[in-house]
């Protein structure tokens, strides 16, 4: 390990007569810049899309997770006598924080987006909702819904299950996507790389073959090309990972906290990944250069 980590210096560090062997300028080498740069702006906006919805996520399912909703569903003789009892039920409920029926207004509310506005209560038959904060430790879901299915009859506990399981199924599906692409822009970047180098040891041919007839070795041309396209990688990626970086820190928050777009970026310790992109970016142009250089060298002896 310690042998690899010094060649890997010594190849960036490179030498002043092996360094000549690769033009510095020209359309390769700005082409391989540019396409370094979208690279790493395409891997911090995968990385952002990974670690954001994770964090939705996980803030839908901490939200739906806090509270639970009891729904009473009876007659008009029989609705006041089951919420009378559920109450009961609930407030001897060990786990169970506090519980109260929401009014009128408040479930009114929440079914205003699909059944309209100025909703009739004393026409429908509307089922009475009952909040339930859970407490510290939190109550058994599954026995005090059972308990409230046998002893009254139209008592149902919702406590959101069926809405968190989408949720991190999509998460994980999203998440695994921007893992995914992460690893093609890595390929993509590793192929460019190959196919920059040929293109460079092709077009230098006649210089190779003159600095081997003078007795130069493999390892000193190929540091030339190791170094110089190594750099020009880092250099791109900086570029895009910095521009991705910038773009995420001036999205702005909107007022509504459940969508997306809040959280699409990085926070905390998360910002590291977009430091890490152009160093990621520089190993894999590293390795795909060193190894394509040495075998391309090795097979035209």
């Amino acid at each position: 390990m310690i042998r690899q980590l010094y060649s890997a210096a010594a190849a960036l560090a490179g030498e002043g007569a092996s360094d000549k062997v690769v033009p510095g300028t020209g359309p390769a080498a700005w082409l391989t810049v540019f396409v370094a740069a979208v690279m790493g702006f395409l891997a911090v906006f995968s990385m952002a899309l990974a670690v954001s919805t994770d964090r939705l996520a996980e803030r839908w399912s901490a939200d739906l997770g806090r509270v639970a909703t009891v729904q009473v569903t009876g007659t008009p003789d029989t609705l006041d006598a089951l919420t009378d009892a559920t109450m009961r039920i609930l407030e001897e409920t060990p786990g169970v924080a506090f519980a109260r029926m929401l009014s009128d207004e408040e479930q009114a509310a929440l079914l205003e987006p699909w059944l309209g506005p100025d909703l009739p209560f004393d026409t429908l038959p509307v089922p009475r909702l009952i909040e339930v904060v859970p407490g510290n430790p939190p109550y058994d879901v599954e026995g005090l819904g059972l308990r409230l299915a046998g002893e009254l009859p139209g008592v149902r506990l919702d406590d959101h299950g069926r809405w968190r399981a989408p949720l991190v199924a999509a998460a994980t599906r999203i998440r695994t996507l921007g893992y995914v692409a992460l690893g093609l822009i890595a390929a993509a970047t590793a192929a460019l790389v190959v196919l920059a180098t040929r293109s460079t040891l092709a077009t230098n041919a006649p210089v190779i073959e003159v600095l081997r007839l003078l007795g130069a070795r493999d390892a000193f041309i190929a540091r030339a090309f190791v170094r110089r396209l190594t750099l020009r990688t880092g250099l791109g990626a900086v570029v895009g990972a910095s521009l991705a970086a910038s773009a995420l820190a001036l999205v702005p928050a909107p007022p509504d906290q459940s969508g997306l777009l809040v959280d699409l970026g990085f926070q905390g310790w998360q910002w590291i990944w977009p430091i890490a992109v152009p160093f990621g970016a520089a190993f894999i142009a590293f390795w795909a250069t060193r190894q394509s250089t040495l075998s391309r060298l090795r097979g035209s002896m």
